[in-house]
């Protein structure tokens, strides 16, 4: 078998039983039997345990922007592209949990140098969604420039909400890609619109009106 095809192999076991097991319950037998190879052999392809770990986690990662990526509507208005883009990102996760699992769970909750990893493609996607934001500023009649620090919380905060809802999805029997996106969007986007509009809630308002 060619390497290479050896190596995917390899890596499709390991996220299976790091995203199932976790990663200090993994172990390379358990990884090696799922191959159908020896362990020795593993090591000779991938290294340590923690070096096909972080393996694990670029390649999930870079599946996972690459699928957003892909899902976007080039053109497209703001908040369409950013539809599509959810409905990719929430396919991906559902299609890909134990991937998933792998970069929501397990690399944040093992210190370096796997939180770090895991942070690129968060960074990433924070990005992305930032640029949309500033679209659609632009693109709202009569809108208000939103300040930066506004821009930044805002993709922060849309991206940490699709990090948790994709992993309840995840666990919860019936919910479909387009479902989890949509109710982000309710969620998220109606709210941006009143603020593209000008209104902002405080807690002044909130008191003159009830």
């Amino acid at each position: 078998m060619p390497r290479a095809e050896r190596e995917r192999q390899m890596m499709d076991a390991a996220v299976r039983t790091f995203g199932q097991r976790g990663y200090r319950a993994a172990s390379m037998d358990e990884i090696a039997e799922r191959v159908g190879v020896s362990k020795p052999l593993v090591y000779l392809y991938l290294n340590s345990k923690e070096e096909l770990f972080t393996a694990c986690i670029r390649r999930e990662s870079e599946a996972l922007v690459a699928a957003v990526t892909a899902g976007v509507e080039p053109g497209a208005p703001a908040d369409r592209q950013l539809w599509t883009g959810l409905v990719a990102f929430f396919a991906h996760t559902a299609e890909n949990p134990d991937g998933w699992a792998v970069l929501h769970r397990q690399a944040r909750t093992h210190g370096e140098p796997f939180a770090a990893e895991v942070t690129k493609t968060r960074d990433a996607l924070v990005a992305y969604v930032t640029g949309l934001i500033r679209a659609t500023s632009r693109e709202a009649h009569s809108a208000p420039d939103l300040a930066d620090r506004d821009v930044a919380g805002l993709a922060q905060a849309l991206v940490g909400a699709a990090e948790s809802l994709a992993a309840w999805a995840n666990e919860t029997p019936g919910v479909s890609a387009r479902e989890a996106a949509a109710t982000l969007m309710n969620f998220a986007w109606a709210g941006l619109g009143n603020l593209m509009a000008g209104e902002r809630w405080t807690e002044r308002a909130r008191l003159l009106h009830g």
